[in-house]
C-alpha cells in the first residue's frame, strides 16, 4: 500500500481484534477506511484520523447489507479495497449445532458478506479495478471443530475463487487469508471454561503459539497492495504451522 495513493478500504467485523489491527496496519499505510461492525457503540469508540465513515448493521440483514454498500458508495466513494473479516461461531461441534445456529452461522459468515459484496464488485468491475481480501480460517481447509463456521468458510474461499476468475478479466482481484487461533476477545469465553485451554492447544502448533491480529493483518495488507499484484484466487494460510503438520504426531514417533 502506498502512503501517496490513500486508497479507499473497506472493513467489516472492524469492532473486533483482528478489526482493530486491519485499522492500525492500513492507517500506517495511508489507506482511508469505512468501518462495518454489528457494534455501533463499538464502532464509536475507534478513534483514527484515517476513519472517513462508520456504518454498524447486521451481515443477517440482506436489505441492511444492500444499503451499507450504496452508502459506502455515495458518501465515501467506491473501495479499492473490501477486507471481509466479520465472522461469529458458537456451536463448537456436530452436537451443539442444531438448525439454527447452522443458519444463522451460514447467513453471518458467508451469505452476508456476499450481499454486502455483490453491488461494490458490480461497481469494481465497471471501473476496472478492485481487491477482496476475505478472512476465511483454517476451519475451511479442514476440520478442527465449529462445522457450520467451517463450512461457512470453506464457502467463502469458494465465493473467492467466483470473483477472481469471472472478475479477473474486469482488473479484481480476490484472494483469502485463512488464519488459525487468533489471540483475540472472542477466545475469552472459552478460556474462561477452560483455564489450561492455551496450554493444551499451543503443542499443536509449529510454532507453539497462536496467531496474534497484527500478524493475520500483515497478510491482509500484502494481499491487498501492489506487491500482490500478480495474485488472485489464492488462500493463504496464517496459521503458525497448523496445516503443515502434527507436532504431536511426530513426537510420538519419534
Amino acid at each position: 500500500m502506498s502512503n501517496a495513493s490513500s486508497p479507499l478500504v473497506l472493513i467489516t467485523g472492524a469492532g473486533g481484534g483482528i478489526g482493530a489491527a486491519l485499522i492500525a496496519r492500513f492507517g500506517e499505510a495511508g489507506a482511508r477506511l469505512v468501518l462495518c461492525d454489528l457494534d455501533g457503540p463499538a464502532l464509536e469508540r475507534i478513534d483514527h484520523p484515517a476513519v472517513t465513515l462508520r456504518l454498524a448493521f447486521d451481515l443477517a440483514d440482506p436489505a441492511a447489507c444492500r444499503d451499507a454498500a450504496e452508502r459506502v458508495m455515495e458518501e465515501a466513494g467506491l473501495p479499492d479495497v473490501f477486507v471481509s473479516n466479520a465472522g461469529w461461531t458458537r456451536a463448537e461441534t456436530l452436537a451443539t449445532t442444531d438448525d439454527a445456529a447452522w443458519r444463522h452461522e451460514l447467513t453471518v459468515n458467508l451469505t452476508g458478506p456476499r450481499d454486502l459484496a455483490t453491488p461494490i464488485l458490480a461497481a469494481m468491475r465497471a471501473r476496472g479495478s478492485g481487491a477482496f481480501v476475505f478472512v476465511s480460517s483454517v476451519n475451511a481447509l479442514g476440520h478442527y471443530g465449529n462445522p457450520a463456521y467451517a463450512a461457512a468458510k470453506a464457502g467463502l474461499l469458494a465465493y473467492m475463487r467466483a470473483i477472481a476468475v469471472e472478475a479477473g478479466p474486469d482488473g479484481v482481484r480476490a484472494n483469502a487469508v485463512c488464519p488459525g487461533s487468533v489471540r483475540t476477545p472472542a477466545w475469552d469465553h472459552r478460556f474462561a471454561e477452560k483455564p489450561d485451554l492455551l496450554g493444551r492447544i499451543a503443542p499443536l502448533y509449529p510454532l507453539r503459539r497462536m496467531v496474534t491480529p497484527r500478524e493475520v493483518a500483515e497478510a491482509v495488507a500484502f494481499l491487498a497492495s501492489p506487491a500482490a499484484s500478480g495474485i488472485t484466487g489464492v488462500a493463504l494460510p496464517v496459521d503458525a504451522g497448523l496445516g503443515a503438520g502434527n507436532p504431536p504426531f511426530v513426537e510420538a514417533i519419534s
